[in-house]
């Protein structure tokens, strides 16, 4: 694996964890996402794509995920592109905005969240 792709992960990789995520870059899709929280857990990962710590957070969490065979959904949020959700998402569910970090909703009420190393799939 050559330097850069242990940097940024290679192409295969990223289509494989793109796959586990939905995104939200719309107010409607953050909805969506509080709707599914009635019917099991829903996970929301907010990244910053300028961010290494926040893209080596993102990449173990992936890894977790893809082991996990816990009944829930995950949300990815980035929060460069897309910082007016972040801030909906802070006045909402009263979380202090963080990056990278990961909120858990449930019954359409935030119920954990973490930053940074704190982020642990097994935790939630």
């Amino acid at each position: 694996m050559g330097f850069l792709d242990q940097i940024f992960g290679k192409k295969e990789e990223q289509d494989q964890s793109n796959s586990l995520w939905k995104k939200i870059e719309i107010e409607r899709d953050l909805d969506l996402a509080v709707e599914k929280s009635f019917q099991h857990k829903v996970l929301i990962f907010k990244h910053s794509t300028r961010c290494f710590i926040s893209k080596t957070v993102l990449k173990s969490f992936e890894k977790q995920m893809q082991d996990s065979d816990k009944d829930q959904s995950y949300y990815f949020l980035d929060l460069i592109a897309h910082r007016d959700i972040s801030n909906e998402i802070e006045s909402r569910f009263d979380v202090t905005h963080q990056s990278p970090q990961l909120i858990a909703l449930e019954n359409g009420k935030a119920f954990y969240n973490a930053s940074h190393q704190n982020i642990d799939l097994d935790k939630v």
